[in-house]
């Protein structure tokens, strides 16, 4: 979602560091008043949303990895929400940023941006198009798998993806098109994989969904 920015390198002069701050600052406000480790049974958080955040470094490095700007970064943040609820996922991406700033070696300003549009952006999204489409349409199971995991994933990848280009601008060596065919192309494959756990989930595990429930999904006589 940004460019590539090492460490000791200078920053592109248009990164909002100051709107990513206080995009960033008014999501953790918002996830800390509604207390989400309340719902957090004894035993911990279900080990599949675990599973999934320790793969979003992974996936938010991709580029820095394949060293290739063009590469874009898959956001996981959607999927995050469903399993643990946007709350608990806001708070749990302040970490996958710092192993980029330790670890990964990215500035950061860099980080900032990339927790902010490949993390709370879209996981924001998410929840308010989710909310949106449950309130408007029926009550029923692919609403939720079709809608929330699939639709709605593709919906806020592809809206932050375009977002962050407009606030950054293209990397030097690459165009504008060309980066927002690629966003466009890594928001279907990660609604393809969003929607696809969602599915699983609900068949054999919906516990694990904090965002499903029966009463919300299936339809009454």
């Amino acid at each position: 979602m940004t460019p590539i920015t090492r460490r000791g390198a200078a920053a592109p002069h248009n990164r909002p560091m100051l709107l990513n701050a206080l995009l960033l600052l008014a999501a953790l406000t918002m996830a800390l008043a509604l207390r989400p480790w309340r719902a957090v049974g004894a035993g911990g958080p279900p080990w599949p949303w675990l599973a999934w955040w320790a793969t979003l470094p992974l996936f938010w490095s991709v580029d820095l990895l394949a060293r290739a700007p063009i590469v874009q970064p898959l956001s996981g943040a959607s999927l995050l929400v469903l399993l643990a609820g946007w709350p608990l996922a806001m708070l749990a991406l302040l970490p996958v940023a710092a192993l980029l700033v330790f670890v990964g070696g990215l500035d950061t300003a860099a980080a900032l941006h990339r927790l902010v549009w490949l993390g709370v952006v879209p996981g924001t999204l998410a929840l308010v198009l989710g909310t949106a489409l449950r309130r408007v349409l029926p009550k029923h199971l692919f609403i939720y798998i079709l809608g929330r995991g699939f639709f709605v994933t593709w919906a806020a990848a592809t809206l932050a993806g375009a977002l962050a280009l407009a606030m950054t601008g293209a990397p030097t060596g690459t165009e504008p098109g060309d980066l927002l065919i690629g966003r466009f192309l890594a928001a279907s494959g990660e609604a393809f994989l969003t929607g696809m756990m969602a599915a699983i989930f609900v068949a054999f595990r919906p516990q694990w969904l904090a965002t499903y429930s029966d009463q919300l999904y299936l339809p009454r006589d």
